[in-house]
């Protein structure tokens, strides 16, 4: 093996010492041989990925719609699969294609959560493998994940890196027909995720799926940020996927709201987002029970400015249905703060 392949090796299992040993009093370098421990320990884990992918990968299928393609993830033995609600968003057809290949399955929507990013599609009569999801609460900084599913159409594809972070709250924007989604306890990982691998599974080396890859941060420019990825965690999925399985839409979401639909306002002397109004209140409501009213601008909820609706949908994505905080809304042009128990996201 050369220096530059060991380096990689060494590197991807992080297990192996240096490349390199020291100088030879001559100018030269001399390269060290993997011990026998080093060749052990890569081994292992080679071993482990391709026992993996090849426990996990034929429950990962590629999901191809009249909008575009992605993934999803056999959730049970009944032929529902799971996805991001982004990828069949706007879709007239769908069809399922195995990560180990054969012809197109056609498939349909049982339902969708956009807020949360999440669907569930049909395939009827396919003997397709379900996968076992795992308890997302439990990953550790610095743990080893596989990324599995079709980026730019390279169905059954695995990419490989760590668990980044836990815990992050990220949204996405408008795309098409879909409206866009605030997530939150996302897990951000270094494995590769590309256009196409949306609604795969990310697994650890239990091969359990944890996560499914939804995000690729992006920079300024537009281009995709490498090593910077995000996944809906397993135990929103294990939350919310029996219940658009039973009914076609959730009716639990376990997700904090105001109850009010709202508007982006911005000031007339920066042109820049400073507040989000309430068009409406719903009735009984979380913020109509505090008094707050149409046309009221929501500045502030606890204790954190709210300039943009995105910044009023990831606060609220970090409280708890039933939690009361205090939210302060500009009414002809005076502050007044209110406190609000908060109630429950909509699943429809």
């Amino acid at each position: 093996m050369g220096k530059r392949e060991f380096c990689a090796a060494a590197l991807a299992a992080a297990l192996l010492t240096g490349c390199a040993g020291g100088g030879d009093g001559n100018g030269t370098t001399a390269t060290r041989a993997p011990s026998p421990v080093d060749a052990s320990a890569a081994a292992v884990l080679e071993d482990a990925y391709t026992r993996i992918v090849a426990a996990v990968l034929p429950s990962v299928v590629q999901i191809n719609t009249d909008q575009g393609e992605g993934s999803g993830v056999v959730y049970d033995g009944d032929g529902h699969i799971v996805t991001n609600a982004h990828v069949v968003a706007g879709a007239r057809s769908l069809q399922v294609v195995p990560s180990s290949g054969g012809s197109p399955l056609n498939a349909r929507l049982v339902g969708t959560f956009d807020a949360g990013d999440l669907a569930v599609v049909k395939v009827d009569g396919a003997n397709l493998p379900p996968a076992s999801f795992g308890d997302s609460t439990r990953l550790k900084v610095g743990q080893i994940v596989l990324a599995m599913g079709s980026p730019l159409g390279l169905s059954g594809s695995v990419t490989n890196g760590i668990v980044s972070a836990t815990g992050r709250t990220v949204t996405s924007q408008r795309e098409g027909a879909f409206p866009g989604a605030t997530i939150s306890d996302a897990v951000q990982t270094s494995a590769a995720i590309n256009p196409g691998n949306s609604g795969g599974a990310l697994v650890t080396l239990d091969g359990t799926v944890v996560g499914i890859p939804t995000l690729a941060a992006g920079t300024g420019s537009g281009d995709l940020a490498a090593g910077i990825g995000f996944a809906i965690p397993g135990d929103t999925v294990r939350t919310i996927a029996p219940q658009l399985i039973s009914s076609g839409k959730v009716t639990s979401s376990g997700r904090a709201a105001l109850n009010v639909t709202i508007a982006q306002t911005f000031s007339i002397t920066t042109g820049k987002a400073d507040g989000v109004a309430v068009v409406s209140a719903a009735e009984g409501g979380a913020a109509a029970a505090a008094g707050i009213r149409k046309g009221d601008v929501i500045v502030e909820v606890n204790g954190q400015a709210t300039p943009t609706t995105t910044a009023l949908a990831e606060i609220l994505a970090n409280l708890q249905v039933g939690q009361t905080v205090p939210v302060k809304v500009r009414r002809e042009g005076k502050e007044q703060t209110f406190q609000v128990k908060l109630g429950e996201l909509p699943g429809g």
